[in-house]
C-alpha cells in the first residue's frame, strides 16, 4: 500500500488545526457570552444592589460593535461599501433581530438561564414554519418528528422546575408566563431572521460582511432611537457610570458578541451548516452545565428527562445526516467507481 503523501498529511493538519480554531472559537466566545448575560441581568450591582434592566441598550453597543469591526473588515478588504439589496430589507433583518435580542435578555428576568438556553434548542420549529412560507421549503417526516421531540423535551423542562430557583425581579417563582411568552417571540422573531438572512444571501450576490454591517448598522440606529423614545438612554449611561464593573461586562459581552459573528460565519464557510449545528448543540449543553454550577441553578430530575430529550434528539439528527449516502445501484454503470470501493 501507498503512504500518504506529505502533501495530503498536510491538508489533513490544516484542516484538523481550522477544526480546532472554528469550536475552540465558538465554544469560548458563546460560553462566556452566556455567562455575562445571566451575570448582567440577573446579578445585582454595588452596595445597594440595583439590577441593570435596560436591555435595549445591551442591543445597541452589541450592535455598535459589531457594525463597526465589520466596517473595518470590509475596507481592510477593500471590498465594496455599498448596499447590495434594497436598504428596506437589512432593516426588516435589523427589526426582527433587535426584537429577537431585547426578548432573550427581558426573558432572563423571568426564566433561569438554562430554561432559556434549552428553549434555544426548539428554534427548529419556527424556522420551519418561516422557511415553508417564505421559501416554499419542504421537509421530512423525520424532521418534523425531531422537532416534536425537541419541543416535547422543551416542555417538560418549562413546565417541571425545581421549586427553589427564584426570579429577582418578580421575587416569586422562575417560568412565569410572561417570561415564556417572551421566549416564544425571541423564537418567532429569530426564526423569522435566520430564514430571510438565508433568502437575502441566495437572492443577492452579497459577502457576509457587507450583510453584518448594514444589519447591525440599521439596528444601531433602530436601537438608539428606541432608546430616546422611551427615556432609557441616560438612565443606562447613568447605571454604568456608576457601576463600572457593570461597564466593563458590557464591554467584554459586545467584545464576545462581535468575535462570535465572525467565528460563526468562519465555521460555516469552512466547515458548512451540519457541522456547525453539531458545534452549538454542543455549546448550548455546556453553557447549561456551567450555569447550573456557577449561579447555583437546580434542576428537577424531571428537567434532566426534558435535557437528555432534546439534546439526544438533536444529536440523532447531526448523526443521520453525517451517515454516508450510498448511491442506488442501478447508478454505478459505465466504469464508475462505487462508494463502497472508494471507502475500503
Amino acid at each position: 500500500m501507498a503512504e500518504p503523501s506529505p502533501a495530503t498529511n498536510g491538508v489533513k493538519e490544516n484542516k484538523l488545526w481550522k477544526g480546532v480554531f472554528a469550536v475552540s472559537g465558538i465554544m469560548v466566545t458563546l460560553v462566556i457570552y452566556g455567562i455575562l448575560q445571566e451575570k448582567i441581568i440577573r446579578v445585582p450591582y454595588g452596595v445597594n444592589n440595583e439590577y441593570f434592566k435596560y436591555s435595549l441598550f445591551l442591543v445597541f453597543c452589541n450592535r455598535i460593535t459589531t457594525s463597526a469591526v465589520s466596517a473595518g473588515s470590509l475596507l481592510a478588504s477593500k471590498k465594496a461599501m455599498d448596499p447590495v439589496a434594497p436598504v428596506y430589507k437589512y432593516c426588516l433583518i435589523s427589526v426582527s433581530n433587535i426584537l429577537t435580542t431585547t426578548c432573550q435578555y427581558e426573558a432572563l428576568k423571568y426564566v433561569s438561564f438554562p430554561v432559556q438556553t434549552l428553549a434555544k434548542c426548539a428554534k427548529m420549529i419556527p424556522v420551519m414554519v418561516w422557511s415553508t412560507i417564505i421559501m416554499q421549503k419542504k421537509y421530512k417526516g423525520f424532521d418534523y418528528l425531531v422537532a416534536f421531540l425537541v419541543t416535547l423535551g422543551c416542555s417538560i423542562f418549562i413546565l417541571f422546575p425545581a421549586g427553589t430557583d427564584i426570579s429577582p425581579y418578580n421575587k416569586g417563582r422562575e417560568n412565569t408566563v410572561w417570561g415564556v411568552s417572551l421566549m416564544v417571540g425571541y423564537l418567532g422573531f429569530d426564526g423569522f431572521t435566520s430564514t430571510f438572512q438565508d433568502k437575502l444571501f441566495k437572492g443577492y450576490d452579497m459577502e457576509i460582511h457587507n450583510q453584518i454591517f448594514y444589519t447591525t448598522l440599521c439596528s444601531c440606529v433602530l436601537s438608539l432611537t428606541g432608546l430616546i423614545l422611551q427615556g432609557q438612554l441616560l438612565l443606562a449611561v447613568d447605571f454604568v457610570y456608576r457601576h463600572n464593573d457593570c461597564f466593563l461586562d458590557i464591554l467584554l459581552l459586545s467584545t464576545v458578541a462581535t468575535a462570535s459573528q465572525f467565528f460563526i460565519s468562519y465555521t460555516i464557510r469552512t466547515f458548512g451548516a451540519l457541522t456547525f449545528a453539531a458545534i452549538m448543540t454542543t455549546r448550548q449543553l455546556v453553557s447549561i452545565m456551567l450555569s447550573c454550577v456557577w449561579f447555583g441553578h437546580p434542576l428537577s430530575w424531571e428537567q434532566w428527562i426534558g435535557a437528555v430529550i432534546v439534546f439526544g434528539s438533536l444529536y440523532g439528527k447531526n448523526l443521520k445526516n453525517t451517515l454516508p449516502k450510498l448511491a442506488p445501484p442501478q447508478k454505478i454503470q459505465n466504469g464508475a467507481s462505487s462508494p463502497l470501493k472508494e471507502m475500503a
